[in-house]
């Protein structure tokens, strides 16, 4: 009754022109499901024609460059995503010859998938079964059949997932997967769900009881850390901006970001330690206040001067002299693009 009263919604109400669907490829299919990790349809639509305009096959996209990847993931956010994407398909070529793999236990082991995102793969690009379990079906599960607590909890976790697993259809699988995602992020929403016109209102416990807003639980509450660090911004006599490439992994990992100075360390002493010389600091830029998942980061934007001749330390090739305004092959941090413009707009 379920799976039947959801395909039936999904046929006349349910999202069929999204650019990633009417096809069983699985390769748009799963650079899609990856984007859709933790952001909205919306957002995705205008990122994901860019990328497979790019990279219209798996094949373009292992040969690409991290740069070529992360410029057409800027602004996108969830860096991670990009980099496992592209490992993910530098693997399937090597060692799959470029085809996408058919079994769950095959897609599971690829960077960046996990369980939810397997099983969509597969049930989009393969008719298999297999349940899913992202945000918005644990939203409309856990409303349906009162499932009450937190779901990154393991315990409410186990719950949904069979519930997931019990209300899978086994005919359909592909458009009932659809249809669960869409009625949770077209109806069953987070603020403001339309019970009016939910098709599942008489079987929804939380509906039943006017319980909707206690579904599902909130994640306790945690205040987020701090932590401070200092931008420099250094041009040369031609203004241009020294950028550098950070580490693979952490934050904005495989970005083109400004050189950074802990916020507790003396500028002059930093200085002499990274360029082996002192560069002339100006008046530090208002503070920006940017936030993660877990902390927030106050950056203080250091703009700076460099000398006619300025050692560079290099790490590597990992540093670069770029003009603000410029075209840039690469990713950008956001705040690093905020800050670029503005340095543009002063020149």
């Amino acid at each position: 009754m379920f799976s039947q009263t959801l395909l039936k919604w999904h046929r006349h109400y349910g999202r069929h022109d999204l650019p990633w669907q009417g096809t069983c490829d699985p390769y748009p299919i799963w650079v899609s499901e990856i984007m859709l990790q933790q952001t909205q349809v919306t957002t995705v639509i205008p990122y994901y024609r860019r990328f497979m305009q790019r990279f219209p096959t798996l094949t373009a996209l292992a040969t690409a460059t991290q740069d070529e990847i992360m410029d057409c993931w800027t602004g996108l956010g969830y860096y991670a995503r990009a980099r496992n994407l592209h490992r993910a398909a530098r693997r399937v070529v090597d060692e799959r010859n470029g085809c996408f793999p058919e079994q769950f236990d095959d897609v599971l082991d690829l960077p960046g998938i996990g369980r939810s995102t397997a099983g969509a793969i597969l049930a989009f690009a393969f008719g298999q079964r297999h349940a899913i379990l992202d945000g918005n079906v644990k939203r409309v599960l856990a409303r349906c059949f009162a499932v009450a607590g937190y779901p990154g909890d393991t315990a409410v976790a186990r719950q949904l997932w069979a519930l997931s697993e019990r209300c899978t259809p086994k005919q359909d699988v592909a458009s009932y997967t659809q249809a669960i995602m869409d009625l949770g992020a077209m109806v069953c929403r987070l603020k403001h769900p339309d019970c009016g016109v939910c098709p599942l209102t008489r079987h929804c416990q939380a509906s039943m009881t006017q319980r909707v807003a206690l579904y599902p639980g909130r994640r306790p509450k945690k205040r987020r850390p701090r932590h401070s660090i200092v931008f420099i911004m250094i041009r040369d006599r031609a203004g241009r901006v020294l950028l550098e490439r950070r580490p693979p992994h952490g934050i904005w990992g495989g970005l083109w970001s400004f050189p950074e100075c802990p916020a507790d360390v003396s500028l002059a002493s930093w200085s002499k330690e990274r360029f082996g010389t002192v560069v002339q600091f100006a008046a530090p830029w208002p503070q920006v206040r940017h936030g993660f998942t877990h902390f927030e980061l106050d950056i203080t934007p250091q703009p700076a001067s460099a000398p006619r001749r300025l050692p560079v330390r290099m790490r590597g090739n990992g540093v670069l002299w770029y003009k603000p305004g410029a075209p840039f092959n690469g990713g950008l941090a956001g705040p690093v693009t905020a800050l670029l413009q503005q340095m543009e707009a002063d020149q």
